[in-house]
């Protein structure tokens, strides 16, 4: 069974930084493309991050390039995305995904697609 966890969400004022993890379970970095995605209140669910199981290659939303940093750890079956600059707008539930729709250019997730129970991220002004 196919199991993400996230931890290191919080409160932080603009400008500053988290690190968010996803401890995953289930399933190896061999079988799935992995990322995150997040909900902001009120909005659909979008692709924050992506990293291909083929190359690993890595994909942001115009968003958050150059201030948010995906990586993994196989050996340790974890995700993190290391965000800085943090804006207000970046404020959201953030989910860690396995089994994602990734290509050059796109990340999107499908009915197949392996959710966490997600982490709140709130970015005060």
């Amino acid at each position: 069974e196919v199991q993400l966890e996230e931890s290191g969400g919080g409160l932080v004022q603009a400008g500053g930084s988290l690190r968010l993890s996803c401890a995953a379970s289930g399933f190896t970095f061999d079988d799935y493309d992995i990322g995150w995605f997040r909900q902001a209140p009120g909005k659909k669910r979008e692709g924050v991050s992506c990293i291909s199981r083929s190359d690993g290659s890595t994909y942001y939303a115009d968003s958050v390039k150059g201030r948010f940093t995906i990586s993994s750890d196989s050996a340790k079956n974890m995700v993190y995305l290391q965000m800085n600059s943090l804006k207000p707008e970046d404020t959201a539930v953030y989910y860690c995904t396995a089994d994602l729709i990734y290509s050059s250019g796109s990340c999107h997730f499908s009915e197949l697609t392996h959710w966490g129970k997600g982490t709140l991220v709130t970015v005060s002004s």
